[in-house]
């Protein structure tokens, strides 16, 4: 079972999940292991991303990993709701699978919404 550490000390995941936003959403997941540990963590990432893949509302997901020899990764989920988001995360399939990664993993998830900023980013 992983160790969850907050990506934000003022807003929790089961916060944001309790919004009622508009539009798309992004799930970012920070994972920290033990090296020792990175297949593992791969392993259960997978399984758990299938099972994401089916859910209504999903749209993609892409794992990246720190350059060199960091042991961090990090997920990066579009999802079509706040809401599609929470009925996968609170499915107990999924709840299930959270089990399934390595002891060493710590997990910061968070929602944010991309943003219109002129010259810069677009909707």
């Amino acid at each position: 079972m992983p160790n969850v550490k907050e990506l934000n000390d003022t807003v929790s995941l089961m916060d944001q999940m309790q919004t009622n936003e508009d539009g798309s959403i992004v799930l970012i997941n920070v994972f920290t292991i033990d090296p020792a540990d990175e297949n593992a963590l791969i392993e259960a990432w997978s399984h758990d991303a299938e099972f994401m893949k089916a859910q209504p509302g999903y749209i993609s997901t892409q794992m990246h990993k720190g350059i060199g020899s960091s042991p961090t990764f990090i997920n990066y989920a579009i999802w079509d709701s706040v809401e599609s988001f929470r009925n996968a995360f609170i499915n107990p399939e999924f709840q299930e699978r959270i089990g399934r990664y390595p002891d060493s993993a710590t997990v910061s998830p968070h929602l944010f919404k991309k943003m219109t900023i002129p010259g810069h980013c677009v909707a």
